[in-house]
């Protein structure tokens, strides 16, 4: 192979250090240059942020249950696409293993529904 084959992904990448040089240039250029205390703090909106506890706060389950379901959702996704694609080579064996793996991810939806991840109240 020679470094012909690699030309392409060189220029991507020239291209995105330039942008995000220029991007910042721009910002720093046309950006405001009076700074206060407001807008030095990491969340700008007008309102006064709630004390927290030492040690950080306590998190709802549902948050947790909405990041399994999301875990969940991608690890179905990135096993399902490459199977899609493949399935007149994979025989009965891939489809098998397939089913296999539908019914786990069927069992994890199931509990999370039971545990209630899915309600929206």
């Amino acid at each position: 192979m020679t470094l012909s084959a690699y030309v392409p992904i060189i220029v991507l990448f020239g291209i995105a250090g330039a942008f995000g040089a220029v991007s910042l240039m721009a910002a720093r250029i046309a950006g405001p240059r009076r700074y206060n205390r407001a807008k030095l703090e990491p969340y700008e909106c007008g309102i006064e942020p709630t004390p927290q506890p030492v040690g950080g706060g306590r998190v709802p389950v549902k948050y947790y249950l909405t990041a399994m379901m999301f875990i969940i959702f991608d690890i179905e996704v990135v096993f399902l696409i490459p199977w899609a694609v493949a399935f007149d080579q994979l025989a009965l064996g891939g489809f098998l293993a397939v089913a296999l793996f539908i019914l786990a991810v069927t069992i994890a939806y199931v509990y999370e529904w039971r545990r209630g991840g899915l309600e929206w109240d």
